[in-house]
């Protein structure tokens, strides 16, 4: 009998990696960028403050996961269509993950996407929301 996990090895991990890095680094700027806006105007803190309010904050949060497993199927596809399928999705997941674990561990505000299950979740509807079109 075949090992599963064997399957594992020949998934395209060198242009996953690159993609979810890049994704998240592309996070990572813009939660800088939106934490200085939001430290110099008062008007864009206000924004945030009301946006991230109770009731709205959770679907907030969910839409920028939502965006960033987007974005990595869309860096994906720029890097090679061709590698695109339901197991290098899920491995995409596997590496926006670690992404976001490394970028936890860095003084970065989480104020779009953070390490957390909600998040997690988000980015693999995102992911397999985009990715649709090569799951097979």
């Amino acid at each position: 009998m075949s090992n599963p996990l064997d399957r594992l090895k020949y998934l395209p991990w060198t242009s996953l990696l690159p993609v979810a890095g890049l994704t998240t680094q592309l996070v990572a700027a813009v939660e800088v960028w939106v934490a200085y806006g939001a430290s110099q105007s008062s008007a864009l803190g206000n924004a945030l403050t009301l946006l991230y309010a109770p009731p709205l904050g959770i679907l907030v949060m969910f839409a920028w996961g939502i965006g960033m497993g987007a974005i990595a199927v869309y860096g994906c596809e720029l890097w090679n269509r061709s590698m695109l399928n339901t197991p290098s999705l899920w491995a995409l997941a596997f590496c926006i993950l670690l992404g976001l674990f490394i970028k936890s561990l860095l003084p970065i505000p989480g104020l779009l996407v953070d390490l957390s299950e909600r998040s997690f979740i988000a980015v693999v509807v995102g992911i397999f929301w985009k990715g649709r079109p090569y799951i097979r």
